[in-house]
């Protein structure tokens, strides 16, 4: 007789899991459901009470707090943080699909709207997302706000509607830009610059190599 073969991620004895594409090491704690099609990668954090529908997609190292319910056309990159009961949409004109004057919208997808959050982006506690956008990378949405368009990477997002007030470095610090356009994290020291409506990461210098080194040496090119 074979043995039962044991799950690679943790479930909590009252978690629904209906999906066979849950990662390694990810943990799915009490009243969640995860519905058949759904995409959990590895070392993720379900909490309490979450939803994933069916086509939903969640990459690796992704934290979703209590109470979030993410649908069929939402992507959520890897490394983000999804704050509790914020809330995902993916209908911008829903209607009842029982109702017989919608039932003829709903016979295709044609309604459903893709909304994507890119690595390491973060959204606060009961931040509403419209479907349709993009948050870009390590983004932060504030506490209660509402974003209704496609946010840049970096940019810190307060308000309803939402509106850009800042930038944050890639650990979460707010940054500070100079009359240059650079900004230097204090809490990581990573650096940046704006260009135009977005930032972007300095690049280090790249070291000569050793062999370059002995070559001009050698040769007295500087070439």
């Amino acid at each position: 007789m074979k043995g039962t073969v044991k799950p690679s991620f943790f479930r909590h004895p009252s978690a629904l899991v209906e999906s066979t594409t849950v990662g390694a090491g990810t943990r799915i704690w009490a009243f969640a459901h995860v519905l058949k099609g759904a995409h959990i990668g590895q070392h993720c954090n379900i909490g309490d009470h979450c939803f994933v529908e069916g086509g939903a997609r969640i990459g690796d190292n992704v934290t979703v707090k209590n109470g979030v319910a993410i649908w069929e056309g939402v992507v959520v990159a890897d490394n983000v943080f999804v704050g509790p009961f914020s809330v995902f949409t993916n209908d911008l004109a829903p209607r009842s699909p029982r109702f017989l004057g919608a039932a003829r919208r709903y016979q295709s997808k044609g309604w459903l709207r893709r909304t994507e959050v890119e690595e390491g982006a973060s959204i606060g506690a009961n931040a509403t997302i419209l479907c349709g956008l993009r948050i870009g990378n390590f983004a932060m949405i504030a506490a209660g706000a509402m974003v209704t368009r496609d946010v840049p990477a970096y940019a810190l997002m307060v308000g309803v509607p939402a509106r850009q007030t800042g930038w944050v470095c890639q650990c979460g610090a707010r940054l500070a830009v100079d009359g240059s356009g650079a900004a230097s994290c204090l809490t990581c020291r990573l650096r940046y610059e704006v260009r135009g409506k977005r930032l972007v990461p300095r690049r280090a210098p790249a070291a000569r190599t050793t062999s370059t080194k002995k070559r001009r040496s050698a040769t007295g090119s500087t070439r």
